[in-house]
Formats: structure tokens, sequence, C-alpha cells
């Protein structure tokens, strides 16, 4: 028999180390499962944010007086109160105000997902996630 397992007396068989070979086979795996979980929630919440942030901004400035102010003062509180760095508004057309009744309004918040990562980047790194509402003028 091998110097490693050893048969008791009552038929029961030792394994001497066999817990560590299975922890160091599975630990890094489980510590993989565990931060793609959390960078993929992390990413996803940036979107859903992103996502609330424009369409809170357009319908800001689909009222018949919402101005360019308006929309980025609204789409500027969301992405301040979910702590969202580096994130961009872009209108179009680029006066809402000026906009005739009827005509569409966009808005698009885009982020790096760099800047709003929990851990360090990996698996998003370098992209920028980008979402845009659009609605008609009242």
């Amino acid at each position: 028999m091998s110097q490693f397992v050893r048969v008791r007396p009552q038929g029961k068989v030792e394994r001497r180390g066999a817990a560590a070979v299975e922890l160091a086979i599975c630990l890094p795996l489980l510590v993989l499962l565990v931060m793609a979980s959390i960078e993929a929630c992390t990413m996803i919440f940036l979107d859903h944010s992103l996502t609330i942030a424009s369409y809170e901004g357009v319908r800001a400035g689909i009222n018949y007086d919402g101005t360019n102010a308006d929309v980025l003062s609204r789409a500027n509180a969301i992405i301040n109160s979910r702590d969202i760095k580096g994130a961009t508004v872009e209108l179009n057309p680029l006066d809402v105000a000026s906009a005739e009744r009827g005509e569409t309004i966009a808005v698009t918040v885009s982020a790096p997902c760099n800047l709003n990562m929990v851990i360090p980047p990996w698996f998003y790194d370098g992209r920028t996630l980008r979402s845009t509402m659009t609605m008609v003028k009242e």
C-alpha cells in the first residue's frame, strides 16, 4: 500500500493530506466565482443606474418649458446619488428648449467601467457602458 493511505483495524481508510489537496484545487475556483459575481453585479448596477439617469433626464427635457439645465440637473442628481464616476450626459438636439412640440429628444448617459469597479478591472477593463432614452417633446 501507499505510504499516504493506511487501513485502520476497523477497515476505515485514513487519507492524510486529502483535505489540503481538495482545498488547493477548489479554493481558487471559489474565489474566481465570487470575484466574477461581484464584478457582474457591479456592472448590472452601473447599467441600471445609467438607464435611470437617462430616463429621468429625458423626462425633464420633454416638458414644454424644459431646458438643458433641467436635463443635466436631473441626470446628474441620479449619477451623484449612485456615486457613478466619470459619467457624461449628451443631449440630442443640443438645445432642448428650442425643440418643437412632437420632436424627439434623446439623452445619452455613459460611464467608463474602470472608474466604477469594486475590484481591480478584469473582464470589463476599458469598456464604457451607455444608455440612451428617447421621448417626444410635449
